[in-house]
């Protein structure tokens, strides 16, 4: 689920692990629906045309995901970039926190259905995770922390 979010090398990277095998998904993409995986030689040989199991995918190779997700890894190279996500989650989360404090509420229910009708999309259950990206401006950033406070002071 981290993929590329903690560091271009993912999370084995960020934390000096060498898994056994490695998957990723839409971010390889640029979003768009396909995965990859690989791992060390002796599970790779198992793979056909190598080894015994068969692997194959409607989408595997498509041209538009895979152009989109060289763009995705392009841009995640760039620096600064992590240190930018890193940068503007922190304000978000603090930011939405601050908010709650400050008008006198934890983070409930309510909260999500306000943020909706504030045009602010998050995730439809309180119990899944959201990511920020680098298509959020610090302007965005403000926008939402601002419509956080607003909501937060009506429940």
């Amino acid at each position: 689920m981290t993929g590329f979010r903690l560091s271009y090398g993912g999370a084995q990277e960020y934390f000096g692990i060498t898994p056994d095998l490695t998957t990723l998904g839409k971010i390889i993409g640029g979003g768009l629906p396909v995965g990859a995986y690989g791992g060390r030689r002796e599970i790779m040989e198992m793979v056909a045309p190598a080894g015994i199991m068969y692997q194959a995918g409607t989408l595997s190779g498509n041209p538009l995901a895979m152009t989109t997700g060289i763009h995705t890894l392009k841009r995640l190279k760039e620096p600064g970039t992590y240190e930018y996500l890193d940068k503007i989650t922190g304000e978000l989360v603090q930011g939405i926190l601050d908010a709650g404090k400050k008008t006198g509420h934890a983070i409930c229910g309510g909260f999500y259905r306000g943020m909706l009708e504030e045009g602010v999309y998050f995730a439809p259950s309180q119990f899944e995770v959201g990511f920020t990206s680098l298509a959020l401006s610090s302007e965005d950033i403000q926008k939402t922390i601002a419509a956080a406070e607003k909501v937060l002071s009506k429940i």
